[in-house]
């Protein structure tokens, strides 16, 4: 039995080596053999040349190089598609996801006949407040419009059997949201808990704009509901705007000694109206995008370099 163990890179070249040194260590005291699969995502450190450096010595690293940065998703899916094992695990480089507790995942999975383990955080340790804060409204907020359901504190850490890995890479969307796919995906998922750590070294590569993007990219791929607020809010402005033309009209009529001529109530409701068109063109404008980008075919990444992949 293989596991391939697979590990998007983008500028890890402070902590690389030590995610090197602790996988290979797990991989000692497991009872398979094993396969690194390293992911660099155009990093423009010394990421690459410390790859390089792995593969020459040790053939069971196998490097896909980026021809540039495409993301971490992408980097996930790359490794998914090229992998060898009857099982495969989606780990982070930055070792805040501990390798330790692969052998316990691995366990998990053959007591329990699973198909998919996902990792649940308990504790995030170095992180701030105000981006944990962020990451919990967002999973509540995408479980409230999204058809499925994914588990609060989650990630990209998981491991899964080559059922999975076979129905995954069959998938022809692009601008995948992965761990979302998986839950859509189905199969008998089971959670395992643990603490992730700080930060071995470097810095986040998810900032807040990246966090963005994620999210919207989650939601907008995995919900038709923001369609359905936008109709609703269409229905209710117009509902409002007849409520106020009637108004309007018997103030008219009946009222004309009291009704004052102005630009204030006007204004408000141009300002209203307006809003809610330009919410609602937007919203189909990013439904549009996506299928924008799904007709043109363009591959999902594109590879320049692989290493050991032929041996």
């Amino acid at each position: 039995m293989l596991l391939s163990i697979i590990i998007p890179c983008y500028n890890e070249e402070a902590v690389i080596a030590e995610t090197y040194k602790r996988l290979t260590s797990v991989m000692q005291k497991l009872p398979h053999d094993c396969e690194l699969i390293f992911i660099n995502d155009g990093s423009k450190d010394r990421t690459l040349s410390i790859l390089q450096d792995f593969a020459a010595k040790d053939l069971r690293v196998k490097v896909l190089n980026f021809s540039r940065n495409f993301g971490h998703q992408c980097a996930i899916t790359a490794g998914l598609n090229v992998c060898n094992g009857d099982y495969a695990v989606t780990i982070d480089g930055d070792l805040q996801d501990p390798p330790e507790v692969i052998a316990d995942m691995l366990a998990k999975m053959q007591e329990e006949k699973a198909n998919i383990v996902y990792a649940v955080r308990k504790k995030r340790k170095g992180e701030p407040m105000w981006r944990l804060a962020a990451i919990k409204l967002f999973y509540r907020l995408l479980n409230k419009l999204s058809d499925i359901q994914i588990p609060i504190d989650t990630g990209d850490f998981r491991l899964v059997d080559r059922q999975v890995i076979n129905q995954f890479n069959a998938l022809e969307e692009r601008n995948k949201y992965v761990r979302g796919l998986m839950y859509w995906m189905g199969f008998k998922q089971i959670p395992f808990y643990y603490d992730r750590e700080a930060r071995f070294a470097g810095e986040t590569k998810y900032p807040f704009g990246k966090l963005l993007k994620l999210a919207l990219t989650g939601i907008f791929y995995f919900s038709k509901k923001p369609l359905n607020i936008a109709t609703t809010l269409g229905f209710c402005s117009v509902a409002l705007g007849l409520v106020y033309m009637l108004w309007i009209l018997i103030s008219k009529l009946f009222l004309a000694e009291f009704v004052i001529s102005g630009w204030t109530s006007t204004i408000m409701l141009i300002v209203f109206f307006g809003g809610v068109q330009l919410l609602t063109i937007g919203v189909l404008g990013k439904y549009v995008g996506n299928l924008f980008d799904e007709v043109k075919g363009r591959p999902e990444y594109i590879v320049s370099e692989k290493i050991n992949f032929n041996k």
